[in-house]
């Protein structure tokens, strides 16, 4: 018995029918909310779930070798950047990292002074970053139930595309958020550069490559989900384009394409048309 596509309506609640794109998966051709931009997988419920297995290991998502001392300068950017905006120094702000895995952002965190805690659902990673000595609570975040006002800063890197109902814990971001503090949000940019020349050929679109990638964000829709959960937007970032997997295209023309994309790279940052961004919402000082 064929299944139901996940999704039949924009997790955003829009209320406006979705839309068959012209980008063409494995699971079948990508949706389109008309009125937000977001762009949403055609798998089913069960290839979702067991394409999120594979984050159940002991390492989670630990960064290679090769990539810790870039994962390390960019999260470590982004955290100065957010203590920069509170105005105090990092010894005095809580942070909650929510899908922390093994705990990779936290140990950067933990090293630039800040108090960390995470969450995070896979029990195997979530045990990893126990063993670290880190306050990993081992569920999802609605359960964790942590008080109100109990963080400066939440972080969710490479989580919101993974969910079915993202406004749920957004809004439990927000109430667990102390007033003025910051959230702040990594993942892909479905209206980015790299979309328009990659299309179905954009990695980040593989749930194969990248389980439970299911849920494709854009500026927009990032401005009408803070919207809807009283978020203010505090800044919106994307950065870097690609028009070239390096596993589909000749060396030399793979090269070219390389270096016609780092030429681009900073008009796609003027006009927010890179693919890797990053947001950050801030909660009201009064509600």
């Amino acid at each position: 018995m064929n299944e139901s596509p996940l999704f039949e309506a924009c997790p955003l609640e829009c209320g406006t029918r979705l839309e068959t794109t012209s980008i063409q998966l494995p699971e079948g051709k990508l949706k389109l909310c008309p009125s937000c931009g977001q762009l949403l997988s055609a798998c089913t419920a069960s290839r979702f779930e067991a394409s999120m297995q594979e984050f159940d290991v002991p390492e989670g998502t630990l960064p290679s070798e090769r990539d810790v001392k870039r994962y390390h300068e960019r999260i470590g950017n982004n955290l100065n950047q957010a203590a920069s905006l509170l105005g105090q120094p990092s010894s005095e702000l809580k942070l909650l990292d929510i899908g922390c895995s093994s705990g990779a952002l936290l140990h950067v965190a933990s090293d630039l002074g800040f108090n960390v805690a995470g969450v995070e659902p896979a029990k195997q990673a979530a045990s990893t970053a126990k063993e670290a000595g880190f306050d990993v609570y081992n569920g999802l975040l609605h359960e964790a139930e942590y008080p109100d006002n109990s963080f400066d800063i939440i972080t969710l890197y490479e989580v919101i595309e993974h969910l079915t109902d993202p406004l749920d814990l957004v809004r439990e971001a927000h109430r667990i958020l102390k007033p003025g503090g910051l959230f702040l949000v990594g993942t892909g940019n479905a209206d980015s550069w790299t979309v328009t020349a990659l299309g179905p050929k954009w990695e980040y679109f593989s749930i194969n490559s990248h389980g439970g990638h299911i849920s494709f964000f854009t500026p927009a829709s990032f401005r009408l989900m803070a919207k809807k959960t009283n978020f203010l937007v505090e800044d919106i970032q994307a950065k870097r384009v690609c028009l070239a997997e390096r596993s589909s295209e000749p060396a030399i023309t793979y090269r070219l394409k390389k270096l016609f994309a780092e030429l681009m790279a900073l008009p796609a940052r003027w006009l927010n048309k890179g693919h890797d961004m990053l947001v950050i919402l801030r909660k009201p000082d009064s509600v």
